[in-house]
Parts: C-alpha cells; structure tokens; sequence
C-alpha cells in the first residue's frame, strides 16, 4: 500500500503521521510543491499531481499560504483543488491537515475564508466522535476557517473554528497532528515567530512547551492515524 504526502512547503515533515501510516504497512512517498527556492514566490511553482490510482491514501498537509488565496497560489492550487475533488468524490481515502482539510472542503463545494481570529498553539476541541478524533490538545497554525461542504459530518469544533468533518473516506482535521518541536523551529524560522510574538505569545516558551507535550502529542497522533484507517479507510 502506498500513501503520498502533498508537502505544500519545504518546512513541513510529516512526523508521526507517517510513521505511524508506516507501522500499519503503508510505503509513505513524499510529494512537494512549492521547493525551498520559490518560498517567497509561490505561485511560481511547478507541480504536476500524480495520478490517483497510483496510491491507497492521500494526505494534503498544511501551508502558509490560504486555501482560498488564488492571487497568490492559483497556478498551483486550482488544480490541486480538482485533484482533490477527483479523490474524494471517487471514495480515494485522503487525510487532510490543516490546509489541506480546507482543500477538502473548498473542493468538495464549502469555503475558505479567513476566520474572525487565528488560532496558534496548543488547543482542546470539542470531538462527537473522541474514538475518532480525541479532545487534545492539538497543535493549532491558522487564519483561516472552513464552512462545511454538502454532505459532510462535523465531527469536531471550538468556539474559534470547525475542526474536523468526515466526507466520503475522507477525514479533515484543521489542526497539525504531525508537529514536533523541531518541526514547529523551523515553521518559527521561516517566518513563524513574528505570528506568534503578534498574537502576544513567547516563542521560545511555546517550543519549550511542544517539546513537553510531544511524547503525549505522539500518542494521540497515532490513535488518530489508527481510528481513521479503521473507521474512515476501512468503512
């Protein structure tokens, strides 16, 4: 079985997801879109998406940029956002994370907008289905927020911003269930830290505290990847 990874930037591994995707006897193939080069110019990256059926599961991770932001990353986005479609709409299991669960829903015939406030670090949600989707703490990086689709089941959400929904075998989650504190240092490096110090947070005590919470974060990482291959893949 073979699950690719849609890296939209060079700064994002995909940690305990693919580790634990890897454990259940997944191939994990890594895809980027936007190469460290283009960082400042993204949408003149080039990307040709794969055929579909040469995978099993497709995970679109996050990004800096907005899943609604066709001035900045149409060249690229429009037509991942018809790939995604195509996967969905044919049953293809896909795992969306933060950017990439607004693909689904933006594909899929809901919307993407920036949100009334961002959300950044460590936040519980509210989960119907806590075998599924725990309450946290999760790892929060957004602006943005999705309006559900037609068809799909909100699953989870906070007072900020739905969190996720299921369509299809799809499973879209608005938080980062990938991240580790070094991960999260280079998010910070390449132009996170002056989001966070203008939301009023320190973020050197924000790395220290993912550090802590990381053995814990892992754990639910892969309850998460496990639930949903037993509930959403294999359903």
């Amino acid at each position: 079985m073979k699950a690719l990874f849609i890296q939209h930037d060079h700064v994002s591994p995909t940690g305990p997801v693919s580790e634990r995707l890897r454990n259940h006897g997944y191939d994990t193939i890594e895809a980027l879109v936007v190469p460290e080069e283009k960082f400042r110019t993204p949408n003149e990256a080039e990307f040709v998406f794969p055929s579909l059926d040469d995978y099993d599961l497709i995970v679109p991770m996050g990004a800096p940029w907005g899943a609604w932001d066709d001035a900045c990353i149409g060249n690229w986005l429009q037509p991942e956002l018809a790939w995604i479609r195509e996967a969905v709409s044919s049953n293809k299991p896909v795992l969306g994370i933060c950017f990439g669960g607004q693909l689904i829903a933006r594909a899929m015939g809901g919307s993407v907008a920036k949100g009334p406030q961002c959300e950044i670090g460590w936040k519980t949600i509210w989960s119907d289905r806590p075998d599924l989707v725990s309450n946290g703490p999760w790892f929060q990086f957004h602006y943005d927020r999705w309006q559900l689709p037609p068809g799909a089941v909100e699953i989870a959400r906070n007072p900020i911003a739905s969190q996720a929904f299921i369509l299809n075998r799809a499973l879209a989650v608005q938080f980062h269930p990938e991240v580790t504190a070094a991960s999260l240092r280079d998010w910070l490096d390449w132009g996170g830290t002056k989001n966070v110090i203008a939301d009023g947070q320190d973020p050197e005590i924000m790395i220290a505290q993912t550090l802590a919470e990381e053995k814990a974060a892992t754990a639910r990482t892969y309850e998460l990847v496990d639930a949903f291959i037993e509930q959403v893949v294999k359903a």
